[in-house]
């Protein structure tokens, strides 16, 4: 899963800084709000750019628990482990 934290964390980056015109460094401890200055806009960006990118689903509910660049890179690693085993497990 380190791997996948870390392939989140360098699309994150790909998307803050070629989506949403972000043009500082992001880190793993930067807060999502008030870091990276993002607004209900830009936390949409980001999270559709990491569906797509890994196919998998956030939900409102998710967002709840998420406030660091960290927690949301986790978060997606999570949902990503959690569909190779559904697709594992399917005969």
């Amino acid at each position: 899963m380190a791997d996948t934290v870390t392939e989140v964390m360098a699309e994150i980056r790909r998307i803050a800084r070629e989506e949403l015109e972000f043009e500082g460094v992001v880190e793993p401890s930067h807060d999502l709000l008030r870091d990276l200055h993002l607004d209900s806009l830009g936390l949409t960006v980001l999270a559709v750019g990491l569906e797509n990118r890994f196919r998998v689903m956030l939900s409102e509910e998710d967002a709840q628990d998420v406030r660091t660049v960290e927690d949301l890179s986790r978060l997606v690693a999570t949902r990503v482990a959690a569909s190779r085993v559904e697709v594992e497990a399917q005969p």
